[in-house]
């Protein structure tokens, strides 16, 4: 039911509207039909049109307006287009309409009449409606089945752009978007706050972007899992035609790093006996992942720099270019910045990579996410093995309360973890892991993880050397406990906080850092001797 007042705006069709004669009745006319339908009506009616042309055709339409609704009132605007196909000045035009009427949203009803005009036209139409400079709706009509019959003014219908309004296409989006980004998570529902952040923006990019993305993070953190996962999320969009090319860096060495990149010609070296493509012209259309790229030589850095910005090459020993679109993904698990202030790195490629720079966290500071990457190591151990293992209840808690402890320090991040599981997998009874794998298990992580401590029989003997001698027994066991911390700690301010938490509570530690530096310091120790045994950080 109409609550308010109806105004219909649109162009006289210069084709569809005509007609002349008693036979012009017998023709489905759009802008006459808006008068002739019983359900919908219309107040008033703004014809635009170019009168200079077809003021005789708006005349006529206007007139037998008046038969079929004579209480529309219709009004008849002139305007000139010395191209009706020319998007700039139609939009002008258009939005120069919108501007001037005297719109009153809250007593009228408006309505934008798409059926007729140029294609050009209903593109504007369509963009000033969504915008808002049209303040209504669109309307669209449609002729009769069969279009002879003149007592029929065929169907119309109202589109509103407000989406939101439209429960399953925004629904579909949601869980379109929810899709794409547990894609990019291989499935995992991941419980970390930042890294699903960071997750929802990648997925973002990726699918808006071509540019270069910048992944950083430790040695196993995921970091070629989600460059790939990237490429198929493309892949599947139909916007990377091309392959998925990957490559570590830091295996390019010498002379074949320029070749392994950017291909040779026959000749070019000794050895070089046929053409070699090379890895940026394999990866054309398509994703090219540079693993390690701070292993990268200042030669290749340059060639690579001048791939990225013009697409275009010279093969080693060719003095003819070659072309390459494709799309970079970077990543690292060393600061770039540091390697440009060493001039290790170039400037100009860091600032060309980091416009989409990401750090990945490490499992160490994901705990909360070891349980759902537990049981997702599970189903891949079961895919590749055609085999169903399980944990059973107390060994699943053994461990999970295990590798959420400060004593696992996941230095190989998720690869620690996934061979963790295979181990365990495979030396499931029945298709069960019980807790005396899982203790046998642990037992070996921490001798993978301390190796020096385990070999000497107590962290002071590393740290300390003869000098453990000199250490009264009552300073032996607080000192053993504090490198133990320390070890287990990401940083000075992490063990500080760990070893003075009682203090912090009560607000009698201001410094923890400071205050745990100086008691190192009473035994000749300091942040980095402590760890200095622990390179796997």
């Amino acid at each position: 039911m109409q609550t308010k007042p109806a105004v219909v705006i649109g162009f006289i069709g210069t084709q569809l509207d005509s007609g002349v004669g008693p036979g012009r009745w017998e023709k489905w006319r759009p802008t006459v039909s808006l008068g002739m339908h019983e359900h919908f009506l219309v107040k008033r009616m703004e014809l635009l049109v170019d009168q200079r042309q077809y003021g005789k055709l708006a005349t006529a339409v206007r007139d037998d307006l008046a038969q079929v609704s004579p209480e529309t009132e219709v009004r008849l605007h002139d305007m000139y287009f010395a191209d009706p196909w020319d998007f700039e000045s139609m939009y002008a035009a258009l939005h120069q309409f919108c501007r001037e009427y005297p719109f009153d949203a809250d007593a009228e009803d408006y309505y934008l009449h798409i059926t007729t005009g140029t294609h050009v036209a209903q593109i504007c139409q369509f963009l000033l409606t969504e915008s808002r400079h049209f303040p209504g709706r669109l309307l669209q009509t449609s002729p009769p089945r069969n279009q002879r019959a003149s007592s029929s003014p065929g169907a119309f219908s109202v589109i509103d752009l407000d989406l939101s309004k439209y429960d399953r296409i925004a629904q579909r989006f949601q869980k379109e978007q929810q899709e794409d980004r547990a894609f990019l998570k291989s499935g995992i529902a991941t419980r970390n706050p930042a890294f699903n952040r960071m997750i929802e923006q990648i997925e973002t990019v990726a699918i808006r972007s071509n540019a270069p993305m910048l992944l950083m993070g430790p040695t196993g953190a995921g970091k070629s899992q989600l460059a790939r996962r990237i490429f198929e999320l493309k892949k599947l969009r139909h916007q990377l035609p091309g392959a998925f090319v990957e490559v570590n860096c830091a295996t390019l060495r010498g002379d074949g790093a320029m070749s392994a990149l950017f291909g040779h010609i026959k000749g070019a070296y000794t050895g070089a006996g046929t053409d070699r493509a090379g890895l940026l012209r394999s990866a054309n259309r398509g994703l090219l992942f540079l693993d390690e790229i701070g292993e990268l030589g200042l030669d290749e850095q340059a060639m690579l720099l001048r791939a990225l910005e013009e697409k275009r090459f010279l093969p080693v020993g060719s003095d003819r270019e070659v072309e390459s679109d494709f799309q970079l993904i970077a990543g690292t698990n060393r600061d770039l910045g540091l390697r440009v202030a060493e001039g290790r790195f170039r400037d100009d490629l860091f600032a060309r990579l980091n416009l989409w720079t990401y750090r990945l966290p490490g499992l160490a500071d994901r705990r909360e996410d070891i349980e759902p990457n537990l049981d997702f190591e599970l189903e891949r151990f079961e895919r590749q093995n055609n085999q169903r293992v399980t944990f059973n209840k107390e060994a699943r808690q053994r461990f999970l309360d295990f590798a959420a402890s400060g004593d696992a320090r996941w230095q190989g991040n998720f690869r620690d973890l996934a061979a963790s599981i295979t181990r365990m997998a495979t030396l499931s009874v029945a298709g069960r892991i019980q807790v005396p794998i899982v203790e046998e298990e642990i037992e070996r992580l921490r001798r993978l993880w301390n190796p020096q401590t385990n070999a000497s029989g107590d962290v002071l003997d590393v740290v300390l050397g003869a000098r453990k001698a000199d250490i009264d027994r009552f300073d032996e066991v607080q000192l053993r406990e504090v490198v133990e911390v320390c070890r287990r700690s990401r940083s000075l301010s992490e063990a500080g906080r760990t070893l003075f938490a009682a203090s912090r509570r009560q607000r009698a530690s201001t410094n923890d850092a400071d205050r745990l530096r100086k008691y190192l310091a009473r035994f000749d120790l300091d942040w980095d001797h402590v760890r200095s045994d622990h390179s796997g950080d």
